[in-house]
């Protein structure tokens, strides 16, 4: 009895969960024994459209692979650990999801972790852009307002850039907008769909509010709370947790939610659409999220920011400044590094 109850609802947690086509997908996850890496390898070795799950971290991966790889489904899964085994977790993935890094605690911004996560993107998109050159990239370490920057200049500086094949998981900001509104409205989040553009930290998260699907009406004063509260979502965790940790759980939904929309797309799937930071020609900002049209190689198509309130205009406005700091910053790093 139980394994009838418990299969179908491993196949249908939310929107982007409920997938049931079959794929033979080779995916890793770098910094599969951290706290978003542990719940995210388990959602991902829970959906048919992953064939093969390569995990890496600088400890303890043998011990996640052996326990995960005891789920009754199909996805072999393989742990690495420690740089010399870094090149074998890469070879023949299509698709790379990066939770690695250290996470927030109170009092710190996305910003202040950039010295040690700029360092670990670095180096583990330094070893995707020898080992795994035309794979998906999906990066989480924060700040992905800078850590995106830096993988694309890694991937540069090799020779194998490919804009459209590079993400800044910004899902989690969409989830926490869906949710927010439904609680508020008394809706059925699973229903609520709501664009949110700009960055990935702080006022650069830009929820479109007005282009919410159902349409919801909501007055100015708690338009600007709701938005104000979708924006420090982040901090939210973190105070909660009192010093445990940030966002690990909900993070690793949404990083699940956009890899297996990634991986429906390269499916051939038509009509996936899904919010992330990446390079874009659509404002003053050389990298963006907005919505994409995914395809089989990856971004078919960036459909830009819609009608914006005069509300969502001035957002985008005062993001800016911190924006392309952020972006700078981390393009700066790669350069300085590669003296």
């Amino acid at each position: 009895m139980l394994s009838r109850v418990v299969r179908p609802v491993a196949a249908g947690l939310g929107r982007s969960f409920s997938s049931t086509s079959q794929s033979n997908a080779r995916v890793a996850v770098l910094g599969a024994s951290g706290g978003i890496g542990q719940p995210l390898s388990l959602l991902l070795k829970n959906s048919p459209l992953v064939s093969e799950l390569s995990l890496y971290d600088i400890a303890h991966t043998p011990g996640v692979a052996a326990d995960l790889g005891h789920i009754e489904t199909r996805a072999k899964v393989t742990g690495f650990m420690g740089a010399e085994q870094l090149p074998d977790a890469l070879k023949g993935c299509e698709l790379v999801v990066i939770p690695a890094g250290v996470p927030r605690k109170p009092g710190m911004t996305r910003d202040d972790l950039f010295t040690t996560n700029a360092s670990i993107v670095a180096d583990l998109t330094e070893a995707c852009a020898r080992h795994c050159p035309e794979a998906m990239i999906c990066v989480i370490a924060n700040p992905v307002n800078s850590t995106i920057p830096i993988t694309s200049e890694i991937f540069k500086k090799h020779g194998v850039y490919n804009p459209n094949k590079i993400f800044g998981v910004s899902t989690l900001d969409v989830v926490r907008a869906n949710t927010f509104i439904a609680e508020l409205k008394g809706l059925d989040p699973a229903r609520v769909s709501v664009p949110v553009i700009g960055g990935h930290a702080g006022k650069t998260i830009i929820p479109l509010i007005s282009q919410c699907n159902p349409k919801v009406d909501i007055p100015q004063d708690k338009l600007q709370a709701l938005t104000g509260r979708i924006q420090e979502a982040g901090t939210e965790v973190v105070k909660a947790k009192a010093g445990a940790g940030s966002a690990t759980l909900s993070m690793a939904y949404a990083g699940a939610r956009f890899v297996f929309s990634l991986l429906d797309a390269m499916n051939g799937k038509e009509g996936v659409v899904e919010c992330a930071f990446v390079r874009s020609e659509e404002t003053e900002s050389p990298y963006f999220a907005t919505p994409l049209l995914l395809g089989k190689s990856g971004i078919e198509k960036n459909l830009g920011l819609g009608k914006l309130s005069a509300f969502e205009e001035k957002l985008v406005a005062e993001a800016m400044g911190e924006l392309k700091a952020s972006i700078k910053k981390g393009e700066d790093f790669v350069k300085s590094r590669s003296k």
